[in-house]
C-alpha cells in the first residue's frame, strides 16, 4: 500500500493523501500544485523534454516531471514556451517548483503509509 500510495500521489497531485483518507491535504495539495502548474503554463514557461544531453535541461526535466499528470498534460496542450519575456521565466521556474513540491507530498504519503510520519 505505501509504494501505491507514493506513486499514486506523484501521478496525480494530492491522490496518494487522499486513498489515506487525508483529505485536507489532498485538497491542498491538489489545490496548491495544481496553482503553481497553471500559473507557469499560463505564463509560457518552458516545459523541459528528456535527452537533450545538457545537465541543466536534464534537472529541468525531472522537476517537471515530478508534477506528475499535470506534466503530461502540459506536454501536449500548452502553446510554445516564452522565455524572453521575463513572465516566461517565471513560469519556467513555477512549473518546477510545482513538481518539486509534489515530489515531496507523495514521499510524505509513502511515509504516512509506512507509519514513519503521522
Amino acid at each position: 500500500m505505501a509504494y501505491f500510495a507514493g506513486i499514486a500521489g506523484w501521478a496525480l497531485p494530492g491522490f496518494g493523501h487522499l486513498l489515506l483518507r487525508r483529505w485536507g491535504r489532498a485538497a491542498v495539495y491538489f489545490g496548491g500544485i495544481g496553482a503553481l502548474a497553471l500559473a507557469g503554463v499560463l505564463l509560457r514557461g518552458n516545459i523541459f523534454s528528456g535527452g537533450t544531453g545538457d545537465p541543466f535541461d536534464t534537472l529541468g526535466y525531472i522537476a517537471d516531471l515530478g508534477t506528475g499528470s499535470f506534466y503530461f498534460l502540459a506536454k501536449n496542450f500548452a502553446g510554445s514556451a516564452d522565455v524572453s519575456r521575463a513572465a516566461g521565466d517565471y513560469g519556467t521556474r513555477f512549473f518546477a517548483a510545482a513538481g518539486i513540491l509534489n515530489l515531496v507530498c507523495a514521499i510524505e504519503a509513502f511515509e504516512i503509509a509506512t507509519g514513519r510520519k503521522g
